[in-house]
């Protein structure tokens, strides 16, 4: 809903991401904001930002395939740990820079993401979270095996470099993998909003329906996986350069969860929703972890682990009530307070 007294003129002004005045002003000084965060911040909060941004993609990846395009996807820590095994191997093997190893990386889990696009076109429901779900459960095994791949030590990378620059301090990583998040979101919203977008929303409403008015379905079911997890292997490849080291035990059925749990929060079918979601579960979780030590110490007698065992029940208990309270996500409130105000003043 636009402000009151806002309409499009052209076909263009219609399907453009930032409509107003104040949303370009709003957007430039949250970019202004968020570019020289590192300017004012300690080193441990760009941290933080920096591990926001990198599984914020993924999450935005899994939004697109679930949210959008209604293809449930269990895998997706797999995909994004395919991503950054590639982007490892062509920078430790092939020594090939880092502009040309993370699109590699996304390229290549795409390309995987095909063999589970295929059949998840043709199952639903519960069979088709198990077929996402058996890649989790391949990729370790894969990996794990492959030679030139590390083995059960994991693969480790020099840092990244464009030209004559390198990127080994936190500040120098932020700006790049916050450039190349920024890229990304753009692209996630031009996805959706354009034809491929409604595409996939159709064949998330109801397929059927969708096949008669002529949506070839097998064909956007499976784009959506293959886009979905090119965002994740984008994701991995940029964690591989933020740790330098790649392992099979960084992307777990454990952190898969938690993607969908953070699209659950922010709202389904929402590119807003996903950033939501992965900033408000990721700094929850930050929050117990720095407070967790604090009440240890309050409170001896209870214990220091209890705390941080703690974390994910409350994060999971934070997930349940979304479910049942709020299914639609912070965005639908988000939406709501939008519409009360952009109607004034004339409300009726």
């Amino acid at each position: 809903m636009l402000p009151c007294g806002t309409y499009p003129r052209t076909y263009n002004e219609d399907k453009a991401i930032v409509r107003t005045r104040l949303q370009w002003l709003l957007l430039l000084l949250f970019l202004i904001l968020l570019f020289t965060a590192p300017l004012f911040l300690p080193t441990r909060y760009i941290g933080i930002i920096i591990m926001m941004a990198i599984i914020c993609l993924a999450v935005i990846g899994l939004q697109i395939t679930t949210g959008y395009a209604g293809q449930i996807n269990i895998g997706q820590a797999a995909f994004m740990g395919t991503g950054a095994y590639v982007t490892a191997y062509l920078a430790h093997h092939f020594e090939l820079p880092f502009w040309l190893t993370v699109p590699a990386g996304g390229a290549a889990t795409a390309l995987v993401s095909v063999i589970f696009g295929f059949p998840a076109a043709r199952v639903k429901g519960l069979y088709l979270a198990l077929t996402s779900l058996a890649f989790m459960f391949i990729f370790p095994f894969i990996f794990l095996r492959l030679p030139g791949f590390g083995g059960t030590e994991g693969l480790s990378i020099k840092p990244a470099a464009l030209g004559p620059v390198t990127f080994v301090g936190t500040t120098s990583l932020y700006y790049l993998i916050m450039v190349v998040s920024v890229l990304m979101v753009f692209f996630a919203y031009s996805i959706v909003r354009s034809r491929i977008g409604r595409a996939f929303t159709a064949v998330r409403d109801a397929d059927n329906a969708a096949e008669i008015l002529g949506i070839n379905v097998f064909y956007y079911k499976t784009m959506a996986f293959v886009i979905g997890t090119f965002f994740a292997g984008i994701a991995g490849g940029l964690w591989a350069y933020y740790f330098r080291f790649v392992n099979t035990e960084q992307f777990t059925l454990f952190h898969s969860i938690w993607f969908l749990g953070m699209i659950i929060v922010g709202g389904m079918g929402s590119i807003l929703g996903a950033i939501i979601g992965t900033v408000g579960l990721r700094g929850l979780e930050e929050l117990i972890t720095y407070l967790g030590p604090i009440l240890a110490e309050t409170l001896p007698f209870i214990g220091g682990k209890v705390w941080f065992a703690g974390m994910n029940i409350l994060l999971g208990a934070v997930i349940i009530l979304f479910i049942i309270f709020e299914p639609r996500g912070i965005v639908h409130r988000w939406n709501i307070l939008k519409a009360t105000y952009r109607l004034w003043p004339f409300p009726y």
